[in-house]
């Protein structure tokens, strides 16, 4: 007897759920809804817990956009369980936006509007189906490294923050100069050349330079624009090292990265999605 085919839902208004779990039952009857959750994080969760074959992600989730849960699920997803169970096919939750099906389309990635359509379901459902009758078990990890270089070019087209709708990347902003960091009842004024790296804490970012640590209200996301990238060097979802300031990139016996820094104790986590950073000259 065959296993059937399995999902996990994540939509973080239960109204919208509901409604695009009623149409799969619909579009696609022999289809499993494990679970459906709300926000990003216990999207990544159940979907480690529950290995399911298809991924149905809200773009917009509390803290963790569906990109960004996307992105961190295929950086913890065990290479080990790869021939058995491949990475799942990913169909992105939206509401109409111009620019958001353009990259979509352009990264030939599968995507729902919502409201839900029938007939666009229909067709993502066909799209889902034929992946997972073409996918080779074999090829898993080549797989998912072309997963995550899709993953790439969307976070890195689109500004997944803020608003109802998604927007091409903001034009760069004047590059940032000094970071003005509140310490007691001061600011501090801290060179950037200074700062060694950046790391997204609750919160806050920590700003770590050779000597002190800082930190400040601003989110990385909003600092990563404002940083040359050819000095910055984003390595994580919550991670922006100096380039300059790395000593050496480590590989473990599961083949995560991670760096040693130049005068500092601290080794940082480098994700799947910036592993293609760190390839020998």
């Amino acid at each position: 007897m065959s296993r059937k085919t399995t999902a996990v839902i994540a939509e973080d208004e239960p109204l919208l759920a509901q409604a695009l779990r009623a149409e799969l039952a619909k579009a696609w009857p022999e289809l499993e809804v494990l679970a459906t959750v709300g926000d990003g994080a216990s999207a990544v969760k159940k979907a480690l817990e529950l290995r399911p074959d298809v991924l149905f992600f809200d773009i917009r989730m509390p803290r963790m956009s569906g990109l960004e849960a996307a992105a961190e699920l295929a950086d913890s997803w065990p290479p080990e369980d790869a021939g058995d169970l491949p990475f799942p096919a990913l169909v992105f939750v939206t509401a109409y936006d111009q620019y958001a099906v353009q990259a979509f389309e352009a990264q030939a990635a599968d995507y729902v509007l919502k409201p839900v359509q029938p007939e666009r379901l229909q067709k993502t459902v066909a799209r889902v189906q034929q992946t997972l009758a073409t996918r080779n078990p074999a090829a898993a990890s080549q797989a998912l490294d072309d997963t995550v270089a899709q993953l790439r070019a969307l976070l890195g087209g689109m500004n997944v923050g803020g608003s109802n709708a998604l927007q091409v990347t903001a034009a760069p902003v004047a590059p940032l100069q000094v970071i003005q960091a509140s310490v007691g009842s001061s600011i501090r004024m801290v060179p950037l050349t200074d700062v060694i790296y950046f790391e997204a804490a609750d919160k806050y970012v920590r700003v770590l330079t050779a000597g002190h640590e800082y930190l400040i209200r601003t989110p990385l996301k909003d600092l990563l624009p404002q940083l040359d990238a050819n000095v910055f060097w984003q390595i994580h979802r919550g991670t922006v090292v100096r380039a300059s300031a790395i000593d050496a990139v480590h590989r473990d016996e599961a083949g995560k990265l991670s760096l040693s820094l130049r005068g500092h104790v601290d080794k940082l986590p480098v994700s799947r999605l910036y592993a293609h950073l760190f390839r020998a000259m």
